[in-house]
């Protein structure tokens, strides 16, 4: 069965696919991080070639629009079955050996240290959308709203993951980077840094539908938090009704509420009368101009006098 963070990562990736390509130099900063995701070059007797391996039909449909469009060259794709325990299809997109291969990987930079390719190819802000489009397309995945807010891109290049961070800090991206294992995850973790993230590489529609669950999903957490906090108030009310009865009735106990000054004993027998009242309505009750306070500083004195004939010794 497909994880639903999967569902939605696939989701995001077939919209991106389906992106009619504009201008060329978006073609290639694509293509470039595509291909430095999940490409490879090949080089064995009959020349070099440029293998690109993905599970996603339309991914695999876009990198071999994007080679034909921008370059004259020889494809083809090998379908396999995964012997992993989904069994997905992995399609291969093969480039295969001819003179324009060089040109390939001359004008992607892609035998080139980052730096190289940044300079040639990430200058422009279109550009810079366009690359990460590629890359998140080629090595990332984004777990619904519904669940914890986490998108992440994956490399086994240090140095490349640190090009996908800083361009993503060119959009104003509170991105971070980490290691695990041999691999490198640049990831967000903000709800709002994700729907950012989703607008610059151009997934409109995943973004709405991001936003539209993230929105109930907080709403459900404020009524939750409102709900949890009355609650709250609500026990302490309760526990603080409980402890003023059981002072007033150790006092009538011991000494008789007929020995209390008359605004105590008043006070006394309508904490006894009304257990379940709150303060404003004793006071309400009560003779006399009192409000909320003087109701409770009197309830108070009640406790410490219970405590001083010895309540809870």
């Amino acid at each position: 069965m497909v994880s639903r963070a999967l569902s939605f990562s696939n989701e995001v990736k077939n919209e991106l696919a389906r992106i009619e390509p504009q201008k060329a130099c978006c073609d290639r900063a694509e293509l470039y991080g595509l291909l430095r995701m999940s490409g490879a070059i090949v080089i064995s007797g009959r020349g070099t070639g440029i293998h690109f391996s993905t599970e996603n039909a339309a991914l695999a449909r876009r990198m071999l629009q994007l080679l034909k469009s921008n370059f004259e060259l020889k494809t083809e794709v090998v379908i396999t079955r995964s012997r992993r325990l989904k069994k997905n299809n992995r399609y291969q997109v093969r480039v295969l050996s001819t003179p324009e291969v060089a040109t390939v990987l001359e004008e992607l930079q892609l035998l080139a240290d980052v730096e190289a390719g940044r300079n040639k190819l990430l200058a422009a802000g279109c550009c810079r959308r366009s690359f990460l489009r590629g890359v998140f397309m080629a090595g990332g995945s984004v777990s619904r709203p519904a669940s914890d807010y986490h998108l992440e891109l994956v490399t086994e290049s240090y140095d490349f993951a640190e090009l996908i961070k800083n361009m993503m800090q060119s959009f104003a991206l509170p991105v971070k980077m980490t290691d695990r294992k041999k691999e490198f995850i640049v990831y967000l973790k903000e709800g709002n840094a994700i729907t950012s993230f989703l607008s610059v590489i151009g997934a409109h529609n995943a973004l709405m539908e991001f936003e539209n669950v993230r929105i109930i999903k907080e709403m459900r957490n404020n009524v939750n938090r409102i709900v949890n906090c009355e609650t709250a108030n609500l026990n302490k009310t309760v526990q603080a009704a409980v402890h003023q009865i059981e002072s007033i009735k150790y006092i009538e106990e011991i000494s008789g509420l007929a020995s209390l000054p008359p605004v105590l004993r008043e006070t006394a027998e309508l904490r006894l009368s009304y257990p379940e009242a709150s303060l404003s309505e004793l006071a309400d009750m009560a003779s006399g101009r009192i409000g909320k306070s003087g109701i409770n500083h009197r309830l108070k004195k009640l406790e410490q006098m219970a405590k001083d004939l010895g309540m809870g010794d």
